[in-house]
């Protein structure tokens, strides 16, 4: 069968998002540029960089799509792919933005201790790569929600493949958005050109991966990873050469900026803790890894569970590089405002805009072609959160609602042509969606965790008692996880549901919605399961 090729369809698409991108240079250009007196913004050079960085991602989306004969190359890569490449894939399309955008403001405004999350990776990388791995592996699927209708049903493998798209559609849209905004303060524009900004990174993420597939997409998340690693050390090295050594690093706690963040505390309204840090993200590893096909479509991209344990190896060697990297760099950024804090905009303090400070020291405080590569980096980040999910959400779709109901092309062709259809659908609902996500306040870390993070945990929970309890049963299953949700969304939005504590913090922090989640689905699905057990007979056997 002949390889699907670039149809005039995907050239005009593609020649349309070349033109969309001077849009941006345009508004710089005529005046809508804010001007400092530590420098005018992006320069010819850096914008020639990013451009040449959004072109070359075409190119290889177009390359990767001349080879498509069926949808196991276009969604897993034929099962056979680099584990060392898909852990690098697993990072950037997790972390990357949330990273990019979030660690140095919450380095710079809140304190150190949000990095001790760190310390929880080996024990992610024991329960990942020694427990789950073993028993996902065996069960070689496309979309990961096939293995829950086989023990519990087609109403529990519908439940969790909705719950998926509902959590990656608007994680997708809320970083995007954020990362637009941040463009928008680098490139300096006004906030009115924010969707421009949008349509642009999404238009070009849709394209190549809508082509590309699978393996365009890790090989852009390589880049895209190396671009915004580099872009950190870029920023650390710059500000320690104008400050003359490493004096902006701090040697003790900043008490007029920082927040008090101790190891534990009884009172839950305390924003970060350490203990509450490692079990926050311990268990939101083990449940991304566990329950998102966003993971476990690039687990089975890889040969077996070795070499899908290397995977999670690299990818969290690469997420605890990155962490300490972009700390340092909120670390680098404090000294050097602190060292001339007239060199902040009028009205921008360090504890209440910290994340817009990163952005705007790359835009005016960078030199030229350095300005580019960390842009370009950002610009990166942003795609390789589009590129991931709506790859991802197409699998879903494809596997868990058309070829489930018989609504399956029967021509491997015409399946590669309706999942790219699906994709640049799905990218386009994104971007669209994209606009409406300045209505979420707060900062970057709590929002994102406050909101995307809410159905992570109660999609784990139906995993586990798919492959891990003998007497689960579908209306147990159904309880544990409504009640898990309502859990997550009470301490979610605790604040405004039971009023914010005198301090103006929530009553419950948001560090505990993953703990209180899980423990709540586990126990209340568990104990509904023994009530609802009518026999033990695996309905896929009955």
């Amino acid at each position: 069968m002949a390889s699907p090729r670039l149809s005039p369809f995907n050239s005009r698409r593609l020649l349309a998002i070349v033109f969309l991108f001077p849009v941006i240079a345009q508004a710089a250009d005529t005046g809508t540029l804010a001007t400092e007196a530590t420098g005018n913004g992006l320069q010819a050079i850096d914008w020639f960089i990013i451009a040449t960085y959004a072109l070359s991602t075409l190119f290889l989306g177009w390359w990767f799509s001349r080879k498509q004969k069926d949808t196991s190359e276009y969604f897993v890569g034929s099962g056979n792919m680099n584990p060392l490449l898909i852990g690098v894939s697993l990072f950037a399309t997790l972390l990357s933005t949330i990273s990019y955008m979030s660690f140095p403001g919450e380095a710079l405004g809140k304190g150190p201790v949000y990095l001790t999350r760190i310390l929880c990776y080996p024990v992610v990388f024991l329960v990942v790569g020694f427990i789950l791995l073993p028993v996902y592996m065996k069960l070689r699927v496309t979309s990961a929600y096939e293995l829950l209708e086989k023990k519990l049903g087609l109403s529990v493998r519908l439940l969790g493949a909705s719950l998926f798209l509902i959590l990656r559609l608007f994680w997708m849209s809320l970083l995007v958005y954020l990362t637009a905004k941040a463009i928008a303060i680098m490139i300096g524009v006004d906030e009115n050109y924010i969707p421009w900004i949008v349509v642009v990174t999404g238009g070009f993420a849709i394209t190549y991966t809508s082509l590309g597939g699978l393996r365009a997409v890790v090989i852009t998340d390589l880049m895209q990873t190396i671009l915004l690693y580099g872009g950190a050390l870029l920023v650390i090295g710059t500000i320690t050469v104008k400050m003359g050594g490493f004096s902006w690093f701090p040697t003790e706690w900043q008490t007029d900026i920082w927040d008090s963040q101790p190891v534990f505390s009884l009172d839950p309204s305390t924003r970060l803790t350490v203990v509450g840090s490692f079990l926050s993200v311990l268990i939101w590893y083990c449940c991304t890894a566990g329950g998102d096909q966003v993971s476990i479509q690039r687990f089975m991209a890889t040969k077996d569970a070795k070499t899908a344990r290397k995977a999670i190896g690299m990818q969290l060697i690469v997420s605890a590089t990155v962490a300490v990297t972009l700390f340092i760099t909120g670390f680098a950024l404090l000294g050097y405002f602190q060292a001339d804090p007239q060199l902040l905009p009028a009205g921008m303090t360090l504890n209440e805009n910290a994340d817009k400070i990163f952005p705007h020291f790359i835009a005016f405080h960078l030199p030229p072609v350095v300005s580019g590569l960390v842009v370009a980096g950002l610009f990166a980040a942003a795609m390789s959160s589009i590129d991931s999910g709506v790859n991802s959400i197409t699998a879903v779709v494809m596997t868990d609602f058309l070829e489930r109901f018989g609504k399956k092309p029967e021509s491997e062709r015409k399946q590669v042509l309706v999942a790219r259809g699906l994709a640049v659908g799905i990218g386009v609902a994104v971007v669209l969606s994209s606009t409406l996500i300045e209505q979420v306040p707060g900062n970057i870390t709590a929002v994102t965790t406050k909101t995307v993070n809410l159905f992570t945990v109660p999609i784990f929970i139906l995993f586990f008692f798919a492959l891990f309890v003998p007497f689960a049963n579908a209306a147990g299953v159904w309880i544990g996880v409504s009640c898990s949700i309502f859990t997550a969304i009470l301490i979610s939005f605790s604040g405004p549901i039971f009023g914010m504590n005198e301090q103006g913090l929530d009553p419950v922090s948001f560090e505990w919605i993953s703990p209180a989640a899980l423990l709540v689905g586990i126990s209340v699905g568990s104990l509904a399961c023994k009530i609802f057990s009518t026999n033990r007979t695996d309905p896929s056997t009955a």
